[in-house]
């Protein structure tokens, strides 16, 4: 049996209940179907034919976001570890913080696994990171690289959760964090980002939210009013 390739309209349906979806929690991260389905100009029905609940769509939203990591974390390609590392955070925190909430929810303890998981290519590159770093004695060594890359992971997490992404100096708070973690020393780390203004650059770009997203964000909330 010949399997049919899905309609254009339900393919549109579907890309559009997701970005529904990531305005509307990133307004409220107790978002409902309800709401969301108001937010893509959709039916709850609709949406059902989709998504078999709120669980299913929140895993969904994680997946495609987890592509966009993965993808970034492919393009790295620094020879110096520590460049590498403080450019994979800054790209990823400009990623995260258009979406922080949504992120935020991703990271959270229900969806740690699937997280985790989605995120099996970044890791690796993490770990690779770890790896070569100790090698070119750059990084820590009292840690083995396997649990340095965890720890990487573990306060990336925490910073992306708890950090204000419109918070003065958040984008460079972010990427001092994880470079402290591999062991760098604060005078080290900002010697670093002085001879790359770039990586900073980036990251801070991320942190501004563009109009158009605060508009549906508005647009979210009052209908959840």
């Amino acid at each position: 049996m010949t399997t049919r390739a899905p309609r254009r309209d339900a393919l549109e349906n579907r890309a559009g209940i997701l970005a529904a979806a990531r305005i509307a929690l990133s307004a409220d991260p107790y978002a409902s179907v309800d709401v969301i389905a108001r937010s893509a100009g959709l039916s709850r029905r609709t949406l059902y034919g989709h998504f078999d609940d709120r669980e299913a769509l929140i895993r969904e939203l994680i997946s495609s976001g987890a592509q966009r990591f993965n993808a970034i974390a492919a393009e790295v390609a620094d020879s110096d570890a520590r460049v590498a590392l403080a450019r994979l955070a800054a790209r990823l925190w400009h990623e995260a913080a258009h979406v922080q909430v949504a992120a935020a929810l991703a990271l959270d303890e229900a969806h740690v696994q699937h997280t985790a998981d989605a995120l099996a290519p970044l890791r690796r590159t993490v770990a690779a990171l770890a790896r070569r770093g100790q090698d070119e004695e750059v990084f820590r060594t009292d840690l083995a690289a396997p649990t340095l890359a965890r720890l990487i992971e573990e306060v990336a997490r925490t910073v992306i959760s708890r950090t204000d992404a419109s918070s003065a100096g958040a984008a460079d708070l972010a990427v001092r964090t994880v470079l402290s973690i591999a062991g760098l020393s604060w005078r080290e780390s900002d010697a670093l980002l002085v001879a790359h203004p770039d990586i900073v650059a980036t990251a801070a770009h991320g942190a501004t939210v563009p109009a158009t997203d605060t508009t549906a964000r508005s647009t979210a909330r009052e209908a959840t009013e």
